[in-house]
């Protein structure tokens, strides 16, 4: 796989916008990101490490922090939006209700502070 640049550069322009935003947000709340690879998926990386990974499925787009605790972080305020699923360790969501801003950067700045400590 690429880059995020490269994935996005691929995507419907719905799919595209939605997930732009997202490492938009994560660049905003961790501007020394960089582009790389997180368990092989295209990821924004600090201090050598993935931050976050979003990536279009067949069903869904998938927001991977690669932490459990981050997801669990943002679950609550999750809490009955529409057309969002919670995993262990990944949110998925439709294009349509794409993910509240304050919830990515919570989402962002919950891993970056696990990746700090």
């Amino acid at each position: 796989m690429g880059t995020v640049d490269d994935q996005l550069s691929g995507l419907d322009p719905a799919d595209r916008v939605s997930i732009e935003r997202i490492y938009e947000i994560a660049r905003e709340v961790v501007p020394d990101a960089e582009q790389g690879l997180g368990y092989g998926m295209p990821a924004l990386i600090h201090r050598g490490r993935p931050l976050v990974s979003v990536q279009r499925t067949k069903r869904h787009i998938g927001v991977y922090p690669f932490s459990p605790e981050a997801v669990s972080a943002v679950a609550p305020a999750l809490a009955g939006h529409p057309g969002i699923g919670l995993d262990k360790g990944t949110i998925r969501y439709q294009p349509a209700h794409p993910l509240p801003d304050e919830i990515v950067e919570t989402l962002v700045r919950a891993r970056r502070a696990q990746i700090e400590s």
